[in-house]
């Protein structure tokens, strides 16, 4: 994985990644705040051997005293030392617990000793440092006292401990730190195994990864719009309309030396939205100028009779059969220039072999030659229809739902059409979230306001 994949990964899942890092700081908080203070004081002592006056002699000393106050540090922490300290203090505890509660040391090249004394109370923490350096002046004192006669080594006190303002334990600030930290770790990795495991296509990038088709289309998500909007829409559905014109101008740009002109679109499974980016498109063809005829062929679910508000008393079904002429069942939109309607007409028996049949193909053809042709077929995954249809025609579009469909039901989408020699002109991507496909940018020029409408000729103009 690429530095790309983690801020996909991260962009797809910042709310899981957010909590993990919010739980994770709170848990250290509540956690610190749980834990007992702890204050720390500090007492120091000095190692000396007594007056001297020659200076040869007090340079001797002086490195005697350095030499042996490495061993005094370790004097410091045995039991008989904890031992006095208990004794001078009234302390009802036992030397080997007392002794955890010190840390002492040799300041480098130097001969003092340092104490550090912890305690639950600043005032505990400062008695009981100054206590620990005076046991362990005793017990200098009784070790080298009376040594060849001379005075020997002792220590003396060169600062008394003062007294803390402020607990060293817990350290609440840095726990939250770590626990955010450490949140954002778990987070992270949450997301990595998430995406990991997660089938649903939720970007152009899974699609173009997983099965090598382009994306020609993206539609933002704008709740339930019923109908044809393009041309009329307003407010969010005016983000929607501009996605159908953009797929509308890749459409023409699409093999240029030889241009679809009949095309079906259809979806892995049923409530991908796909009547719905069918009946649009061919809206946003005929707002550019140039014919378009709109076929109902979901023989089974049949929708765009209610989506272009014409009459489906007669149709499809019906021009196949031999009852009616197709000019006789062909409808023009009531509000759209250069757009015709076929609808599905009376629901037959078997929609698969009438729309593998030689009279749909001749259909198809006939319909062609007058403009653009957009088909609105079944789901592939349920049932062959729409694979059959585009076997007769120059390709069909897949429309899929951005975080819904899953990659295995795209795959098997597409297989059913490469089954059958058609051509998978482009996945759309459908109800794809507004920032992805920059919302912004659109309000930015205007779209999505009322400043303007696009006329059914698809000039824009203003509105008075």
């Amino acid at each position: 994985m690429e530095l790309a994949d983690y801020l996909r990964i991260l962009r797809n899942h910042w709310i899981a990644v957010t909590a993990f890092v919010l739980l994770a700081a709170l848990a250290a908080f509540g956690w610190s705040s749980l834990q007992p203070k702890v204050y720390a004081a500090s007492s120091s002592g000095f190692v000396t051997s007594g007056g001297g006056g020659d200076p040869g002699l007090d340079s001797l000393n002086d490195s005697l005293s350095k030499s042996r106050a490495a061993s005094y540090v370790v004097l410091a922490k045995d039991r008989e030392t904890a031992s006095l300290v208990i004794d001078d203090l009234g302390l009802d505890t036992s030397p080997e617990s007392l002794v955890g509660s010190i840390e002492a040391a040799q300041t480098p090249d130097t001969v003092i000793i340092s104490i550090t004394a912890r305690a639950g109370t600043p005032e505990e923490a400062q008695r009981l440092a100054d206590a620990w350096v005076g046991a362990l002046a005793e017990r200098v004192k009784d070790i080298e006292a009376g040594k060849s006669g001379q005075q020997g080594m002792r220590i003396e006190v060169s600062e008394s401990a003062q007294l803390p303002t402020s607990p060293v334990s817990p350290q609440v600030e840095r726990n939250v730190l770590l626990g955010a930290v450490l949140g954002g770790l778990l987070g992270l990795g949450y997301a990595v195994v998430r995406s990991l495991l997660d089938r649903r296509i939720r970007s152009a990038e899974d699609v173009e990864r997983d099965t090598g088709v382009p994306v020609v289309g993206s539609v933002p998500d704008i709740g339930k719009v019923g109908g044809i909007f393009v041309g009329t829409a307003t407010g969010n559905a005016a983000l929607a309309a501009e996605g159908v014109r953009r797929l509308r101008t890749n459409l023409s740009y699409m093999d240029v030396d030889n241009p679809p002109r009949a095309i079906v679109v259809t979806s892995p499974k049923q409530g991908d939205g796909k009547s719905t980016v069918a009946a649009n498109l061919a809206a946003a063809i005929a707002g550019s100028g140039q014919a378009v005829t709109l076929v109902d062929a979901d023989l089974r679910r049949p929708t765009v009779a209610g989506l272009a508000g014409v009459d489906d008393t007669v149709g499809l079904t019906d021009v196949l059969s031999g009852r009616l002429e197709l000019a006789d069942a062909l409808q023009s939109h009531p509000t759209i220039d250069h757009l015709s309607v076929l609808t599905s007409g009376s629901r037959p028996p078997n929609p698969s072999e009438i729309l593998g049949s030689q009279a749909m193909r001749g259909v198809i053809a006939d319909l062609t030659a007058k403009g653009m042709l957009i088909i609105d077929a079944p789901p592939l995954l349920p049932v062959t229809d729409a694979a059959v249809v585009a076997h007769s025609a120059d390709g069909a579009f897949v429309v899929v739902s951005a975080g819904r469909t899953l990659d295995t039901e795209l795959d098997n989408a597409l297989g059913h059409l490469r089954t059958v020699n058609a051509r998978p002109l482009g996945i759309i991507l459908n109800r794809v979230s507004k920032r992805t496909v920059g919302a912004g940018n659109y309000g930015h020029y205007g779209y999505g306001t009322d400043d303007y409408v696009e006329s059914t000729s698809g000039r824009r103009k203003n509105r008075p």
